[in-house]
């Protein structure tokens, strides 16, 4: 018989795959939510010990020290004492949606054929109901910029949240930034090709900045031109050179991160943002002086070369705050999809590392959402903000602590539990009944 049962079980968790392919998402917030008695983490800098934070209509109404008031609070209360809130954590350069399972091809739309492809858009290919995208939340990210990859100029990225039946409903800015892969003046030879693998010179290193830098003449040039034909990567150019769109750089070496700067100048581009930045400390006064923000690598990586510290990954983000640089942390690299519910961590590292702690929040929170364009909203605790953000047990920047009970986008109590998660549970009561039939 229990082997009977067995069999139902695996057929019922077969079919679950495609009966419950997707959580349902949480309906609008209907009435107001109070939480009272947390450590409010504010995103700015600020704490604000036994807070009253209020929730109505997605937005935040009130954040107050809860000693301040002695009125009777409305809608649903929540008691947070002993525990911490902050704001939702934000995923800037990121191909979360964009790829399910990397040796299913099937599954991976990050990446089309080309080399010049601003008209790209990874917003339309975004999946919002991937298994992976649901595992960022119960670590606390939940809105992320969907990037897509290759190429010369690889598209137009755009800004969603975690908890979507589609992308049209994730979307939380479209459009919002043209991401470049800057040339190397240094590479590597391909040794699966017989090449020597030693770093050396790119002999067409100037060539491939002259044709990137031909292409946004081009553009420019068909843009106030009389446009008597349908340019689409030229079109989609020009919410670059109005400053709509900003212009992310993924570049590492500092020859190449000074090209940048001057190629800004050049082109006469509104906002760029250094990706990825390995080597901007060395050149933080250049870059403070352009007003050039930095997404930088994330930390939990190891040095590029020899005679550099072995904790300069981790104390990058506080060198480049040192020196006055706009620094947020994005997570791009070797399995960056999984990892990317690993920025609190990687902003508790910096911590460690020199960086005072509220400080190493924003640099998940406030600054990214500043170099994205949305703090307007998001990354921050503040009143008429979006109501996006978490309840945790203990210290979010501490693996150990960062245990969410209540999560919140536009002030929607979203689920914490994964699909498998919510399977397991499921069919383990299933299972049970069957057992004690």
């Amino acid at each position: 018989m229990k082997i009977f049962n067995t069999y139902i079980i695996i057929a019922l968790l077969m079919i679950s795959g495609n009966t419950f392919a997707q959580q349902t998402p949480a309906a609008k917030q209907s009435e107001p939510i109070t939480i009272v008695g947390a450590t409010a983490h504010l995103g700015n800098g600020e704490i604000i010990e036994n807070s009253l934070i209020i929730l109505e209509n997605g937005k935040i109404t009130e954040v107050i020290a809860a000693n301040l008031t002695k009125r009777q609070y409305p809608g649903k209360i929540i008691n947070a004492k002993g525990k911490h809130v902050y704001p939702g954590i934000i995923a800037p350069n990121s191909t979360l949606g964009l790829v399910e399972i990397d040796a299913v091809k099937a599954t991976v739309d990050q990446d089309e054929m080309g080399e010049m492809l601003p008209n790209i858009r990874s917003l339309i290919a975004y999946n919002a109901e991937s298994k992976i995208v649901e595992s960022m939340r119960p670590n606390g990210v939940l809105l992320g910029q969907i990037v897509p990859r290759g190429g010369r100029i690889s598209g137009t990225s755009s800004i969603v949240q975690f908890d979507a039946w589609n992308w049209e409903d994730a979307v939380v800015k479209e459009n919002d930034g043209l991401h470049i892969n800057w040339p190397d003046s240094y590479q590597r030879g391909r040794w699966w090709r017989g090449e020597d693998p030693d770093l050396k010179a790119n002999k067409d290193y100037q060539k491939e900045v002259q044709k990137l830098s031909d292409f946004f003449v081009s553009a420019k040039a068909y843009l106030e031109g009389s446009r008597d034909y349908k340019n689409l990567p030229f079109l989609a150019m020009e919410t670059v050179f109005n400053g709509d769109k900003k212009v992310f750089v993924h570049v590492d070496g500092e020859k190449e991160i000074l090209d940048v700067v001057q190629f800004k100048k050049e082109q006469g581009l509104k906002s760029v943002v250094i990706v990825g930045g390995y080597y901007t400390a060395d050149v933080a006064e250049t870059l403070k002086k352009n007003d050039i923000p930095v997404l930088v690598t994330r930390p939990h990586s190891t040095p590029e070369e020899d005679y550099e510290d072995y904790d300069y990954p981790y104390k990058l983000a506080n060198l480049l705050q040192e020196k006055g640089v706009l620094v947020a942390i994005e997570s791009s690299g070797q399995m960056e999809r999984m990892n990317s519910r690993n920025l609190p961590f990687y902003a508790g590292t910096v911590a460690a590392y020199g960086m005072d702690k509220e400080e190493a929040l924003k640099l998940v929170t406030s600054n990214t959402a500043k170099i994205l364009g949305i703090d307007d909203m998001y990354g921050s605790l503040e009143e008429g903000k979006s109501a996006t953000l978490f309840i945790s047990e203990g210290d979010a920047l501490d693996m150990r602590g960062n245990i969410l009970s209540h999560a919140f986008i536009d002030g929607r109590e979203v689920s914490l539990e994964t699909h498998q998660t919510e399977l397991w549970k499921r069919y383990s009561k299933k299972y049970k009944d069957l057992e004690s039939k």
